[in-house]
């Protein structure tokens, strides 16, 4: 039985996109309390299927595909730009396909401009209603109000026209900010991406008999299965070590693992990997919010996932990204290893103009990593690090990081790593990593 929240959540989704939601609205239908509602409401924003616009309300909004997650709603856009919305308000569910900045002679715009753009345009009455007439949504720059007649098109057109106090610039320079950040998201992958649905997942119920597990296991090879209750919330696992020696006709709740370490769908992969390393798991139980079992993850499954992220193009670059990028192979002094050296570049430093301790930490863990790929195939999770700051690291300084393995043992690696600049000692870690194999 689904919880009120989840009713709520449902109903939400199922409402055609461009529906005016209000908490009250919602409170009435479903005959629940306003802060239930409000509660439904804000998750369902969380997952990007509903936005909220100041002096506007909340409306339904397109749910995004991950592949697709890289094209604003005008709702998104209106949030970003702190704007005001002046017509055309039913259009805000839509997707812009790209935005044009009108710096130009009208003919020469009208070329560039077609359904679904977003025309960033200053205070030009007769552009922007012609930019309407071409199907694309306008956004006003520098806080110019219009002419009604446009606004009445805009609504006769259900294309939204933004009103924003920044400057053409600074508008471009958010969007395409707002964009780069969803790109980074898109590249993470989340558990939800990978996992073993429910319709494939071989689980067992709490009454059910070992022999029922001794079945499982002889149909697919596997040992570990969910245990859930009537309502399919997870309430063990059972393992082939739990049945040893157990009788066929006891229910697996008198054996089973009770409350096992369990994960959610929006979990991401490299978070899940760290807990099948911690805690030395093969499989995980996915579940919702409710604790209600959504599919498995297993160990193979996160290492297949995170070794197609590394092969993914990267469009959005985090700031790990961009420090690794810099971090350059050169040949050691002693001939059997490889130190490596990285530009200080200006987004790396803090306020006073020095390496930060943050870029610091991933300039050695990144070489650690790297030294350790060497000897070990595989993937790494740093289990503990200790960093020594000797001597700050200006700007534009070029310095030389000498990872030395100190011991490689078939679950953990210790490395031990230098940081030189211009020959003397700036800096120093001492890292414990655990690995995971690729099998």
């Amino acid at each position: 039985m689904a919880t009120k929240h989840e009713q709520i959540l449902t109903y939400i989704d199922e409402l055609p996109v461009g529906e005016k939601i209000s908490v009250r609205q919602i409170a009435k239908a479903l005959s629940v309390s306003e802060g239930t509602a409000y509660r439904a409401i804000k998750e369902a924003e969380n997952k990007g299927y509903v936005s909220t616009i100041e002096r506007v309300g909340t409306i339904r909004i397109e749910r995004k595909k991950k592949e697709n997650i890289e094209k604003l709603t005008f709702a998104e856009v209106v949030n970003i730009v702190d704007g005001q919305v002046l017509g055309g308000r039913d259009g805000l569910h839509k997707t812009l396909n790209r935005f044009v900045i009108g710096a130009m002679k009208l003919d020469a715009m009208m070329r560039y401009t077609g359904a679904g753009n977003l025309m960033i345009i200053g205070n030009r009455i007769k552009a922007q209603e012609h930019v309407l007439r071409a199907g694309a949504a306008v956004l006003i720059t520098g806080g110019f109000d219009t002419e009604d007649q446009v606004k009445r098109l805009a609504d006769e057109l259900q294309l939204p026209i933004i009103l924003t106090s920044y400057d053409s610039f600074t508008v471009a320079t958010m969007i395409n900010r707002a964009i780069y950040d969803q790109l980074i998201k898109k590249e993470i992958v989340l558990v939800e991406d990978v996992l073993t649905p429910l319709e494939e997942t071989i689980y067992l119920k709490t009454d059910d008999p070992v022999s029922m597990w001794q079945k499982y296991n002889e149909e697919t090879l596997h040992g570990r299965f969910p245990v859930v209750d009537a309502n399919m919330k997870v309430q063990g696992m059972v393992t082939s070590k739990d049945i040893i020696g157990k009788q066929k006709d006891i229910p697996v709740e008198k054996i089973m693992t009770k409350t096992p370490v369990t994960v959610g769908g929006k979990t991401s992969v490299a978070s899940c990997s760290h807990i099948m390393v911690w805690e030395g798991i093969e499989l995980l139980p996915v579940v919702d919010e409710a604790n209600r079992l959504h599919g498995i993850i297993s160990r193979q499954d996160v290492l297949k996932a995170l070794q197609m992220n590394q092969r993914q193009p990267q469009i959005g670059e985090t700031i790990d990204d961009i420090i690794t990028k810099q971090i350059n192979v050169t040949k050691g002094k002693l001939k059997s290893e490889n130190s490596f050296t990285c530009e200080v570049s200006p987004q790396m430093t803090n306020h006073l103009g020095t390496i930060s301790y943050g870029v610091f930490t991933t300039i050695v863990t990144e070489a650690a990593n790297r030294a350790l790929r060497g000897h070990k195939k595989g993937d790494l999770v740093v289990e503990n690090i200790t960093i020594y700051f000797i001597k700050p690291v200006q700007i534009d300084s070029t310095i030389e990081i000498v990872p030395k393995i100190l011991e490689v043992g078939r679950k953990f690696g210790k490395v031990d790593v230098e940081v030189f600049n211009q020959g003397v000692l700036v800096g120093k870690a001492m890292m414990m990593c655990q690995l995971i194999d690729r099998h």
